[in-house]
């Protein structure tokens, strides 16, 4: 799968991107609104992709009865309906018209046209985005089926909804396309050990989000926090928790470009925009994130920052 650069206003918006999809992976792409629209204008004129975009409607005043059978004749299928609404999950709304389902079951049953799809390779918009828990639940049990013959592709601005059925998940921003290293706890676990037994020096920072792990490269990070008694990894307007304390990450990250700049915050060097005077002795950092993000910078740190910038 390729996608061709974009550029607008002389900057690029979009780089040239080559995918290496098999079938048995799904891949997430997080990104912005922006940018999953380019990846899907891209897409629209080829006919191996059969394109799922976010907001989709569905036939209102058919049952759901009603519209498995008529995706059954479109798509020239030859199951049996009651099995299929037994694997759907939709016995119970099988005579309910979509219009009168609540807004989760009415977007499930509308992604369920993703399971007709003849074309090898499937793209999805936000697939989980308005779903509930039940439904999700459904609707990955149905893509996980599909991705054993398929080549699945999610665009998506939530990592979380990334999570639910990508094995290998990208950010594409600013910056460019990147991969994200993540993995289950256990094989951090023995990653961990190894690292120990070893004494290899810290190369990535371990965060988590629900049962995975995800390494993230430093120069990748903003600024770290201290909040509620967390400690928070700012990525692209996005935070994740980190396990060690501000010391230890501080002590870890020095060789990085990293500096303690508020007893609360550790902030990237590489990511100062501007040095905010609001007093005589109150001061604030913002940075260069994409997003606007301003963290404090203690009084007792100013000279020590100015010196590293050699400013």
């Amino acid at each position: 799968m390729q996608f061709q650069p974009i550029y607008y206003d002389g900057k690029l918006i979009l780089p040239k991107i080559e995918l290496n999809m098999t079938s048995e992976q799904s891949i997430g792409i997080i990104t912005d609104l922006k940018r999953k629209q380019l990846l899907m204008n891209q897409l629209g004129d080829h006919s191996q992709y059969f394109l799922f975009r976010a907001g989709q409607s569905e036939y209102m005043r058919l049952t759901v009865e009603e519209l498995i059978i008529f995706l059954i004749k479109v798509t020239e299928r030859r199951e049996r309906v009651a099995l299929l609404i037994d694997y759907f999950a939709l016995k119970e709304e099988r005579k309910v018209k979509i219009k009168d389902l609540s807004p989760s079951k009415r977007m499930y049953v509308t992604l369920l046209r993703v399971f007709f799809a003849h074309q090898p390779t499937l793209v999805l918009e936000e697939p989980y985005f308005y779903l509930e828990e039940e439904d999700r639940r459904h609707f990955k049990r149905i893509l996980d089926d599909l991705s054993k013959e398929r080549q699945v592709l999610i665009l998506t601005s939530n990592l979380e909804d990334a999570l639910i059925s990508c094995d290998a998940i990208y950010r594409l921003n600013e910056l460019g396309l990147y991969p994200l290293d993540i993995r289950d706890s256990e094989e951090e676990k023995q990653e961990v050990q190894e690292q120990d037994q070893a004494n290899i020096t810290l190369q990535k920072i371990s965060t988590k989000r629900n049962d995975k792990v995800i390494l993230i490269d430093p120069p990748e990070v903003d600024y770290i926090e201290s909040l509620d008694g967390s400690i928070l990894v700012h990525v692209g307007g996005e935070n994740y928790v980190c396990a060690l304390t501000l010391a230890e990450l501080e002590q870890r990250l020095s060789n990085f470009g990293f500096f303690r700049c508020h007893r609360s915050y550790i902030v990237n060097l590489q990511k100062i925009r501007e040095i905010i005077t609001w007093t005589k002795n109150s001061y604030s950092l913002r940075l260069n994130t994409g997003k606007d993000a301003v963290v404090p910078l203690s009084r007792s740190k100013l000279h020590e920052l100015k010196a590293l910038l050699n400013i």
